[in-house]
Formats: structure tokens, C-alpha cells, sequence
């Protein structure tokens, strides 16, 4: 668990992954780099039904690794870390949970897929005619959340049957918030294998996170420590204090080393240039179609929670707390000069229904495949750090040559340790 306040916890985050990536590219800079593993990171964000986007994503990437390295080829095979929040959260415990033969369960395309056939009846749709949702929206959200969670609890220990944290075929990180300790709480593959209380069953962390608040109830459940004291967690969606939880999974992952407890403890140092980290958004709002002041200032406490069938102050926080993670680490790879080593796909012009979280109508879903279809013909993009806006990238090619690229080095990395 992180410290009570969350306003301190991501300026600590960075400065602690700026001491501890100069500190290893000083040492690189010294040492003979003789064993070249690059640790690979996948982070996914918060976003409900948008995950859609980042699913479709994942779906090319696995079928570029599939075309190196054939048809058994899964994502978990080649991210030593996947980090997920909320939405994110689930798409990474559904990668990394392991079947009978210890192999990862499901593909990119069944998680894809899995949002097709579930998502309408985790957000079931009161009406087809807008109107009369809106209106049963508002009067349940006033009440109570939106959505009883019924199906998500249930579907979530279907697919993910009866394991734990510490079963999973690749580490995972799934950032939760406790509102009884008023903290954040992040799960880890690494902290379950060393704490059994700390060992949560992947349905419970993966309906912890996307717990969203109005839109779901918080998740309440219990683990038992060593001696056999209970452990109690009152949780909700990751998303109110790490919707993009790349800057915790870089952290974590670096931590573990410096400290030698990580599993490549035996590595002499690490930097950006040895870091291969991809980190998929499930999109954001066209600009001009978001909120603007002149409406906000009528706003009272209802309309901050609902407005026109979103939540603006739940959207607000999550957007804000991506982007500034997104800042944050572009800025460390630009320092180390590796920025190509950091991957950032995002839509930033979700128009109509897009930007919902939870329209899981089959037209919308629809719309959401083309635009992380489309998102991978675009041109690799980074945030300017001065206007905090998307900026095309010259020389880097297209989305899907810079994920086909990413395939080859996490292959070579591959092979390389199969063959030691």
C-alpha cells in the first residue's frame, strides 16, 4: 500500500523513477553491458467498454508475434510485467491467468471477444430509445450505482476460475483504491509470492478495479495472512488514483531490481535504452466536445456526479491522472534518450457514443474495433510536453509498424532466454 494521500503519491513516483533511472544509466555507462536482457512492460488503461480499443490493439501485436514465432504464441509470453487498471485490469488478469498446462488461458482475441459477448450484459441497456435511458440512469445513479455489478462479479469467477495472484504465467500489476483506509492498494504477482495474505483471487482484484464509483457497488472481500488473521479490503476502481498505471509498473519493476529481489536481480543495472514499455489508452473525448466552464458553473453536486449520462467528475479524474502519467514518462525516456523504447497508443478524438464507458450497444462496440483499427494505421503520436496535446511523430512510421518492431525485439528477447 501506498502512502493515505494520492496527491503525494505520483510526484513520488517520479522522483523516484528519475533517481533510479540516472542512477542505472550512470552505472551502464561504466559496465560492460554483458547480459543484454531488456525488460518489457504492457500497461492498460482504465476506460469500460473502451477496452474494446486497446483488446484490438493486442489482437495485431499477438498476431505479429504468432507470424515470428507461431500460432501458440500469447502476449504473456513476452511482457515480463502487464499492468492493468479497471478495464485494464480485467484484460490483464484474462492474459495472464494460467489454464491446466500453466499456459496463458486466453488469447488477445478472446479477451476482444470477450467484450462483444459480456460488456451488454455488464452494462445492460435499459431501453433502445436514448431518452428513456438517460432518465432511468439518472433516477438509479441518484439512489444508488448505476449497475447492481451482478454479471461483471459473476462472469469475472467464471473466467478466471479459482486462481490467485501468485499463479499467474507473467507478473501483473492492478491498482485498486481501499475507501475504508482511504488508500490505494496495488496487487502484485511479486507481493503475493512473498505475502499470503497479499495472494487475492484474480476475479476478486479484477472486480476490485473496475469497480467504478456510480457505476458499479465497491468490492468487498477477505484474505488470511500466515497466522490466519483476516485481511479485509473495501475496494473500488483503480482508476480514482492510477487510471494508466504505466509510472507504477515502471516502478515497481525497477524498485525490485535495485533492490535485488526482482527476477533479474543478477542484471548489473538498467536504463530507459533496456526498458521496452508499450502502454495502451482506451481513448479520450474529442476536445472541443468536452466540458466547458460556462456550463460547469451552474453545476451542483448532482451534476458533477451525472451529466447527459456520464460522470463528469469521475471522467475528469481518470483523464487527468492518464495524461499526467503519460507526461511524466515521456519525459524519462526523452531524458535517456530511448524514446522509441516507449510506446504510448491513444485515440484523442472519440466523438458520439465513443467516449462512453459503459454504451455496450453493438453499434457502438462496432465503432470502438474501427478506432483501435484505425489507430493502427495512424502515425506513432507523443504528447507535446508543452501544450499536453498528441503530436505526430516524422521518421517512426505508423502505429502498426512501430508494434510490429516491438514484435521483433520482445521475439528476439525471447529466444535469447529460451536459449540459455
Amino acid at each position: 500500500m501506498f502512502p493515505t494521500s494520492y496527491s503525494t503519491i505520483l510526484p513520488n513516483l517520479i522522483i523516484v523513477s528519475l533517481l533510479l533511472m540516472t542512477t542505472a544509466a550512470t552505472c551502464a555507462s561504466s559496465a560492460t553491458l554483458s547480459k543484454p536482457t531488456v525488460v518489457s512492460v504492457l500497461s492498460i488503461d482504465g476506460g469500460g467498454v473502451r477496452g474494446i480499443i486497446p483488446a484490438t490493439v493486442l489482437s495485431f501485436l499477438e498476431f505479429k508475434l504468432q507470424e515470428l514465432d507461431g500460432p501458440a504464441a500469447r502476449i504473456s509470453d513476452y511482457f515480463d510485467v502487464i499492468a492493468g487498471t479497471s478495464t485494464g485490469g480485467l484484460m490483464a488478469t484474462m492474459l495472464a491467468v494460467p489454464g491446466d498446462d500453466n499456459r496463458p488461458l486466453y488469447s488477445a482475441n478472446d479477451v476482444k471477444e470477450f467484450y462483444f459477448y459480456h460488456a451488454p450484459k455488464i452494462f445492460p441497456q435499459i431501453s433502445r430509445i436514448e431518452f428513456i435511458n438517460k432518465v432511468a440512469n439518472f433516477f438509479g445513479e441518484v439512489v444508488g450505482p448505476k449497475y447492481d455489478g451482478d454479471y461483471l462479479r459473476s462472469i469475472s469467477r467464471e473466467i478466471l476460475r479459482n486462481r490467485t495472484l501468485k499463479q499467474t504465467v507473467t507478473d501483473v500489476i492492478v491498482p485498486a483504491f481501499d475507501i475504508k483506509r482511504l488508500q490505494p492498494v496495488i496487487f502484485t504477482t511479486d507481493d503475493a509470492k512473498a505475502f499470503v495474505w497479499k495472494d487475492a483471487l484474480l476475479s476478486d482484484v479484477a472486480i476490485a478495479t473496475s469497480a467504478a464509483p456510480t457505476y458499479f457497488p465497491p468490492h468487498y472481500f477477505e484474505t488470511r495472512d500466515v497466522d490466519g488473521a483476516t485481511r479485509r479490503f473495501d475496494l473500488i476502481d483503480g482508476g480514482v488514483a492510477a487510471n494508466n498505471p504505466t509510472q507504477v509498473a515502471i516502478t515497481h519493476i525497477m524498485k525490485e531490481i535495485m533492490i535485488g529481489k526482482h527476477k533479474f536481480s543478477d542484471m548489473d543495472s538498467i536504463d530507459g535504452r533496456r526498458m521496452l514499455v508499450l502502454s495502451l489508452g482506451t481513448g479520450i473525448p474529442k476536445r472541443s466536445e468536452r466540458y466547458n466552464a460556462r456550463s460547469a458553473s451552474r453545476w451542483g453536486l448532482l451534476n458533477w456526479v451525472f451529466d447527459n449520462g456520464s460522470s463528469p467528475i469521475f471522467d475528469i479524474y481518470s483523464d487527468a491522472s492518464s495524461d499526467m502519467v503519460d507526461i511524466h514518462v515521456t519525459t524519462l525516456f526523452r531524458s535517456l534518450n530511448a524514446e522509441k523504447n516507449y510506446l504510448r497508443i491513444q485515440e484523442d478524438n472519440l466523438v458520439g457514443d465513443t467516449p462512453s464507458v459503459d454504451m455496450a450497444t453493438e453499434e457502438n462496440m462496432n465503432a470502438l474495433e474501427d478506432v483501435g483499427r484505425k489507430l493502427l494505421t495512424a502515425k506513432v503520436s507523443r504528447v507535446d510536453l508543452e501544450t499536453g496535446i498528441f503530436q505526430e511523430v516524422r521518421g517512426e512510421g505508423t502505429n502498426a509498424e512501430a508494434l510490429t518492431r516491438f514484435a521483433n525485439l520482445l521475439s528476439e528477447e525471447r529466444k535469447r532466454r529460451q536459449s540459455k
